[in-house]
């Protein structure tokens, strides 16, 4: 796409050289930004993953043995 648009640039040079230097900015920053919103999705399931495991063992150690487990427990499946 910007080839073609450059090629039939009315532009000088210069002007064809910022608009390409433009676009691979723009590239770039895009690049960045989706491998800093996949880490941070990242990060939030591990976090997720942590506190599910937490609760579990916290569930586990309170468990008095006398009512049926949590588990058993659920009203949805």
């Amino acid at each position: 796409f910007l080839e073609a648009t450059l090629a039939s640039c009315p532009f000088p040079a210069e002007n064809r050289q910022k608009l390409r230097a433009n676009e691979l900015r723009r590239e770039y920053y895009e690049e960045q930004r989706n491998e800093f919103e996949n880490f941070v999705e990242e990060q939030n399931d591990e976090q997720e993953e942590r506190s599910r495991e937490a609760i579990e063992q916290w569930r586990q150690w309170h468990y008095d043995g006398l009512h049926p487990s949590y588990l058993y427990n659920r009203h949805h499946i």
